[in-house]
């Protein structure tokens, strides 16, 4: 019979790598949590129509990426593309958003239907960070120290660079879509096909393109800044000055816009050139106007997500697994019993201890290979003479020494104090 494998672009993450997301995803929530962010958890699945009034139906996302089918009531749900939305839905069907401010962050897995290649998944996942209710650049800026923070902290600062933009008001936005528009269809042969098809739906997302000989032409195009009013201006330069003062190094990209129709105001980008054509890891910005949209009151919001895939490949030349303490040997059958209360008694007294009982049995020398295989620093071994001298004989599996032999108690005592 013919093994089923794995969907397509969906990927299994096996113990051997699970170590090493676990690591990241263990220093994300402690840092959130130090700087007052609360998690929330969201359902996976999610009416179709929310992703379509938040995203935008013109977007690649909603148009050609989307898993949405219909229940058995044949209504239209779909597997969450980003998660967003859904914490806006959250916020506002639960009163979040009422009179109070909020920091919020989740974790999961996010589907798009997209060509598989390293970095991009068609099931891939997220941590994101949406705050709600504050006004200005201050809030802002702590989102992206946060974010600093954290590539100091996973050691992959040197591999990332900071981009920002801002989009102003969607008065100023839609004067420069008008007369950006208007460049670009008197330039209309020299546009690609795919451009072309964005010129009708979301023209601004031209300036995303990434064809070479598209961006000479972008290069002559109006600017966004040039269509800003004094206060986007005041707000962005503020946010500027702060990232300087907190040596915080950026660079203004006029180009940069997100794909998204909800963004409004300051948008940024983390980016890396260590990880092929996929370069942003992290992303986001402003979102005035969703919770509005989503049928809430007018609430400022902003807010990014970090693709966890692309952070863990960034990570995995500096991490070093931690390794398990203990190997514990059955030396005979006889002394099964007393090997699992034992372990179970050291795991009392020693809350810390890490350690593996080796319960497949195997002749000794097989069980020796599974505990160096595990990476333990020692061995615990009863067998019969062990037993009959009321005794546990203890083996430093990394440096070479004789074996020692230990009562119970004084075995306690010794691992406490290594």
């Amino acid at each position: 019979m013919k093994s089923i494998q794995a969907v397509k672009g969906m990927n299994d993450l096996l113990p051997d790598s699970t170590v090493l997301w676990q690591w990241v995803e263990n220093h994300i929530r402690g840092l959130f949590f130090n700087y007052g962010y609360e998690e929330i958890r969201l359902p996976i699945v999610e009416k179709t129509e929310l992703f379509k009034r938040s995203i935008g139906e013109a977007t690649d996302i909603v148009e050609k990426e989307m898993y949405t089918f219909l229940d058995r009531n044949e209504e239209s749900l779909t597997l969450r593309p980003e998660g967003t939305a859904g914490c806006v839905r959250a916020g506002i069907e639960h009163g979040l958003f009422y009179n109070q401010v909020q920091k919020l962050w989740y974790q999961g897995p996010m589907f798009r239907y997209e060509r598989p290649q390293k970095g991009r998944y068609r099931q891939f996942y997220q941590v994101g960070v949406e705050a709600f209710g504050f006004q200005g650049y201050l809030i802002e800026a702590e989102l992206l120290l946060m974010s600093a923070r954290l590539w100091d902290l996973l050691g992959i600062s040197q591999k990332v660079a900071l981009h920002i933009n801002t989009l102003g008001k969607p008065a100023s936005r839609e004067q420069y879509r008008e007369a950006f528009v208007n460049y670009c269809e008197k330039h209309h042969d020299q546009l690609d096909d795919d451009s072309k098809r964005r010129l009708k739906t979301n023209p601004l997302r031209i300036l995303d393109s990434k064809n070479p000989d598209l961006q000479k032409l972008l290069n002559s195009a109006p600017k966004l800044t040039d269509y800003l009013d004094s206060e986007d201006k005041k707000q962005f330069d503020g946010l500027c000055e702060l990232l300087k003062a907190n040596g915080i190094a950026y660079e203004v990209n006029p180009k940069l816009v997100r794909g998204l129709d909800y963004y409004t105001g300051t948008v940024f980008e983390w980016v890396t050139e260590a990880l092929g054509s996929q370069g942003a890891v992290c992303a986001g910005g402003r979102y005035d106007g969703l919770v509005e949209e989503l049928g809430g009151k007018a609430t400022p919001a902003i807010g990014f997500a970090i693709g966890v895939d692309r952070i863990v490949d960034l990570c995995s030349e500096k991490f070093t697994p931690k390794t398990i303490d203990g190997y514990f040997i059955v030396a005979s059958p006889s002394a099964q019993n007393n090997v699992m209360q034992f372990a179970e008694l050291l795991r009392s007294e020693i809350p810390e201890l890490s350690l593996v009982v080796d319960c497949a049995s195997g002749s000794i020398k097989s069980q020796f290979k599974r505990a160096d295989k595990s990476g333990a620093k020692f061995a615990l071994i009863l067998g019969e003479d062990e037993l009959s001298k009321n005794m546990i004989t203890f083996k430093d599996l990394r440096q070479e020494g004789e074996q020692k032999q230990f009562k119970r108690d004084e075995l306690i005592k010794h691992l406490r104090s290594t």
